[in-house]
């Protein structure tokens, strides 16, 4: 199957070209075509009329949509979330967990495994938690916290695989979590902490590169202890992930953030919860009651941010405008840099031999089309 994208603006990262054409062959991208070049034959021709190509976003850290829960455990859940995170410009994500019980955990990961993958990719999971610092807790439940337990992480990932575990440094026996987590192939991140500096570096040290929701739930910088949102700035190749809504970090937060560490190791992120994609109100995540109001989600009882109603296509509109960087630029933040931080290959950029995962957008970032290995699975029309 032969696939070519005609006439599209195509902002990839180190590349970019106005009124280009691009051809998937299967699943690959089999060539870019410049202006004025010939146009081969092709089975499908879709027609961009100046649309702009980006390669298909990856959100490792989202909990839901459109009012379903990964930690709902149920199947029918996992496709809704699937397939509506298409209008985002993604393709593939990592589905997140919550802090919850062993079982509820099991259900969820169960959930995933029977995914119909109609919508965008899964290949593993992120389970946030429930290994956090109790007085770190945010919007995770407290009553399921618990220490590193490497045992558990196995017994869940025979059920379907994970891909990241986002914990509290400081706990007990964090280092040599970070070693076992880096001998499964699981990459190990920062989250919900109250690390100082050298308990983090303990970490860094065995192999620790990820920062999770960069800047909340985590030591803050001081001039005397740099705790973790120091860390991810003094160390250039430590991934940091950021929630870029503009609440959970201003936009002169995100700019520093970028200025400092460069494109390299910026990661977009959603945290997005159930009301992503859904009408104001009260909602649930993980049994704690959200309200969601003025485009942010807080908790009922404290008013504390509680993950996000954010989609990728808005973090990465509010990245150029917070930034100033070129399109070409700040998408490597929302596609190449998080294939990176998991070892993906041949996805994040639209380039000869890369996947087919293509979406396109118009000048206010909104999703025309979403192309999952070569096949377009969303249309706004």
């Amino acid at each position: 199957m032969r696939t070519l994208i005609r006439d599209c603006n195509i902002a990839s990262p180190g590349f970019e070209v106005k009124h280009g054409s691009i051809l998937f062959k299967d699943k690959i991208i089999y060539s870019i075509l410049t202006p004025g070049e010939s146009l081969p034959d092709a089975d499908i021709t879709v027609q961009a009329d100046g649309l702009t190509a980006i390669p298909g976003l990856i959100d490792i850290h989202c909990h839901g949509r459109n009012n379903c829960d990964f930690t709902d455990g149920k199947v029918e859940g996992v496709n809704t979330i699937g397939i509506n995170k298409l209008k985002e410009g993604v393709t593939m994500m990592l589905p997140t967990t919550l802090t919850q019980s062993e079982e509820a955990l099991e259900a969820a990961f169960d959930s995933i495994a029977h995914y119909n993958g109609k919508g965008v990719k899964m290949p593993g999971i992120h389970l946030e938690g429930p290994f956090i610092n109790p007085s770190e807790v945010g919007a995770q439940n407290p009553a399921f916290v618990r220490m590193p337990d490497i045992k558990l992480v196995e017994r869940l990932n025979q059920i379907y695989p994970i891909h990241k575990v986002s914990f509290a440094p400081e706990l007990p026996g964090g280092d040599t979590f970070v070693t076992d987590l880096l001998a499964m192939g699981i990459v190990p991140s920062a989250a919900h902490s109250s690390a100082k500096y050298s308990e983090f570096f303990r970490c860094y040290a065995k192999g620790l590169r990820n920062l999770t929701h960069f800047c909340n739930q985590m030591t803050p910088l001081h001039h005397r202890e740099i705790g973790l949102v120091g860390a991810g700035l003094l160390h250039t190749n430590v991934f940091a992930e950021m929630i870029c809504d503009l609440m959970h970090n201003g936009a002169n937060m995100i700019k520093l953030a970028f200025k400092v560490k460069g494109t390299d190791h910026m990661i977009l992120i959603t945290d997005a919860m159930r009301a992503a994609g859904m009408p104001e109100g009260e909602y649930d995540l993980g049994g704690l009651a959200v309200m969601v109001a003025a485009g942010a989600a807080r908790l009922k009882e404290n008013a504390a941010l509680a993950g996000s109603v954010l989609r990728m296509n808005v973090a990465l509109k509010n990245v150029v405008e917070s930034t100033g960087l070129p399109l070409s630029e700040a998408v490597r933040a929302g596609a190449l840099n998080p294939a990176h931080s998991l070892s993906y290959p041949n996805v994040g950029r639209i380039e000869t031999g890369f996947t087919a995962d293509v979406a396109l957008i118009d000048d206010n970032y909104i999703v025309h089309n979403t192309f999952v290995d070569g096949e377009m699975r969303y249309s706004l029309d």
